[in-house]
C-alpha cells in the first residue's frame, strides 16, 4: 500500500473518537489557534461576502470555527466546503454540519474551478500530503488573485532548551499513550510526533509557498513553537 493510501486508512480507523482525542490531547487549546487564524483573516480580508474551502477537513473543526468568526465580525460565507480524502472523517463531519458540502478528494488533486474560491484552510493536514507541492500549486489555482491560504501546522522543533525538553516528551511519550486510551489506535498516536520531525521548518515551508506562487503575509508561532500559523495571498 502507497504511503498517502496509508495515511487515509489511519485516519479513517480513529475518525470515531478524533474530536475526543483532540480536546484531550491538546487540552483545548487547538481551538484557540484555529479561533485566531480564522479572525486574522476575516478582520484582514478586503471582501465581506467570501467563499471558504476547508481543506483536509477531517470532522469538519475548523469549518465551524469559520461561521462562527464570521458571524461576530459580520462577514457574510457565500459558501463553505470541506474537503478530505477520508471517507471515515467526512462521515463524523456531515453528522455535525447541516448545509456544507462535503467531497471526498485529495488536495493534490481539487475538484474545484479555477479561481473559484477566497480563502483555502488546511489545519494540521499538509504534512500529511505526500504530494506537497503539487497541494500548493492546486491551493494557487483555485484560489482568486489576491486570495488567502491559511495554514495550521506543526512546524519541525528547535531542539535543546528546558521548554523543548518538555514539548518533545509530551509529544514523543505521553501524546501517544493517552491517543492509544482513547482511540485504541497507538500507531496513529505514534505517527503524529514521528510526522512533525519529518516536516520541514518555518523557513523550508515558506520557500515552497512561494514556490506555487504565493507572498508571505502572516506568521504567527504558537505555545512555545509547537504550532504554527501561516497567511499567504496569492499573486
Amino acid at each position: 500500500m502507497q504511503k498517502q493510501e496509508k495515511i487515509i486508512e489511519m485516519f479513517d480507523e480513529i475518525a470515531p473518537t478524533y474530536d475526543k482525542a483532540n480536546r484531550i490531547l491538546s487540552f483545548g487549546v487547538d481551538v484557540s489557534w484555529r479561533k485566531k487564524a480564522c479572525a486574522y483573516v476575516l478582520k484582514t480580508h478586503p471582501k465581506n461576502e467570501l467563499d471558504i474551502v476547508d481543506v483536509a477537513c477531517g470532522t469538519g473543526d475548523m469549518i465551524g470555527i469559520w461561521q462562527m468568526q464570521a458571524k461576530k465580525m459580520t462577514k457574510k460565507i457565500l459558501s463553505i466546503k470541506g474537503i478530505d480524502p477520508s471517507r471515515g472523517m467526512l462521515e463524523v463531519a456531515k453528522k455535525k454540519f447541516q448545509g456544507v458540502e462535503f467531497i471526498q478528494s485529495g488536495a493534490q488533486s481539487l475538484p474545484l474551478e479555477s479561481d473559484s474560491t477566497d480563502i483555502i484552510s488546511i489545519s494540521y493536514g499538509i504534512r500529511n500530503v505526500v504530494q506537497r507541492q503539487e497541494a500548493l500549486n492546486e491551493f494557487a489555482r483555485v484560489l482568486k488573485k489576491g486570495g488567502n491560504l491559511v495554514v495550521l501546522e506543526f512546524t519541525k522543533r528547535d531542539k535543546g532548551g528546558f521548554v523543548a525538553f518538555f514539548r518533545d516528551f509530551y509529544l514523543s511519550k505521553i501524546l501517544p499513550f493517552l491517543g492509544a486510551l482513547v482511540s485504541k489506535n497507538k500507531s496513529a498516536y505514534e505517527y503524529l510526533p514521528n510526522s512533525i520531525e519529518g516536516f520541514l521548518s518555518k523557513e523550508e515551508f515558506i520557500a515552497e509557498l512561494e514556490k506555487s506562487g504565493f507572498k508571505m503575509q502572516y506568521f504567527q508561532s504558537f505555545s512555545f513553537g509547537v504550532s504554527s500559523l501561516f497567511v499567504a495571498q496569492k499573486q
